[in-house]
């Protein structure tokens, strides 16, 4: 039967294997027996995926990134470059742990930054954002903005990508996409909720494409 995914002939496929339709595999990447991999995903160079995780779709994982059985990936995650993502907290080579692996999971459109480390068995909420460097060790909430070591909340980040700061009648607007948010207490604890579009609701086409570099916006943000 004809793969329906594209896979570099230095990638290394162990069967059975689930890999999605239009998902691309870079340069000594390995994907091991039993992971599944949804539809449209990246996996960059020297990436591997494990036995028994799950990768939902439209995930892109960038170069010399591992992920480790007991991952769970939903749709739409960015893994950044060199992060880390291990599955026992207490690693000992002459105490053998295989198959009881600490379970992590990362949310639907959550960011990872390049070279973050995610201590395993937190969860990282649907389109966190977690900046480069940030060591995280406990869960993170929907849209938080994470940095620093160990990481801590610095505000919250839009589904686009950018830091939400009240506007002139304190509402919080992306400036990209224009979607509002709204800050709200779940049992105590500060929660963030997009008015505009519902958080499992995929964007409309006519946002999936940029409109313009990060800093561009930012400076006229502040202007």
């Amino acid at each position: 039967m004809s793969k329906n995914y594209q896979a570099h002939e230095t990638a290394v496929i162990d069967e059975p294997c689930s890999i999605g339709a239009g998902s691309r595999i870079w340069h000594f990447a390995h994907v091991c027996a039993d992971a599944v991999i949804g539809e449209n995903c990246v996996l960059g160079q020297n990436t591997m995926v494990s036995s028994g995780v799950s990768i939902g779709s439209n995930v892109k994982i960038q170069n010399n990134v591992a992920v480790y059985s007991g991952v769970t990936v939903e749709d739409d995650v960015f893994l950044g470059p060199s992060c880390v993502l291990t599955n026992v907290s207490n690693p000992r080579s002459e105490v053998v742990r295989r198959g009881i692996y600490e379970t992590t999971l990362i949310r639907r459109g959550a960011t990872v930054g390049a070279n973050a480390t995610i201590i395993p068995g937190v969860t990282i909420g649907r389109y966190a954002f977690i900046a480069a460097g940030a060591v995280v060790s406990r869960d993170v909430p929907d849209y938080a903005n994470m940095r620093g070591v160990p990481a801590r909340q610095a505000g919250w980040m839009s589904r686009h990508g950018h830091p939400l700061k009240p506007d002139a009648d304190g509402r919080l607007i992306c400036p990209e996409s224009g979607f509002e948010y709204v800050e709200e207490t779940e049992g105590g604890v500060p929660a963030l909720r997009c008015l505009s579009l519902d958080e499992e609701s995929p964007l409309p086409d006519e946002l999936r494409r940029g409109s313009e570099d990060y800093r561009s916006i930012q400076r006229r943000r502040e202007s």
